[in-house]
């Protein structure tokens, strides 16, 4: 799942990551993907961190205390790459952290390192 408020952002990992062979499911804000999460049940969750109505810090925690999704990894992303915005999401339980814009082969690395079970069939 790729959350984010920008549609480039959104349509480039959706290209990078179909390519890729991965089902991607997309949600413009956290109140969007948290609505599509139960019957799509994403593997990794890439969520960008400065959005409208619900941020993606609120995000992760929501999804980080859901029983059903707690073991969800969850990629924060952002365009800024400092330390602050790491701690922070490392405090409300992010695995990891992409700077945007991302490349494809950034992108690719961080699905396979949280996941070998995304792959579409």
């Amino acid at each position: 799942m790729v959350i984010d408020d920008s549609s480039t952002i959104r349509r480039s990992a959706e290209i990078f990551l179909g390519q890729a062979g991965y089902k991607v499911v997309l949600a413009d804000d956290g109140f969007d993907a948290l609505a599509k999460m139960n019957d799509h049940r994403p593997a990794l969750i890439f969520c960008d961190i400065l959005m409208p109505r619900l941020d993606g810090y609120q995000t992760c925690a929501l999804i980080k205390k859901s029983a059903k999704f707690h073991a969800t990894p969850v990629v924060m992303l952002s365009s800024k790459d400092g330390l602050f915005d790491r701690a922070r999401g490392a405090m409300v339980g992010s695995n990891a952290y992409l700077t945007k814009p991302f490349t494809k082969d950034s992108l690719l690395k961080t699905v396979r390192e949280y996941t070998a079970a995304a792959v579409a069939p």
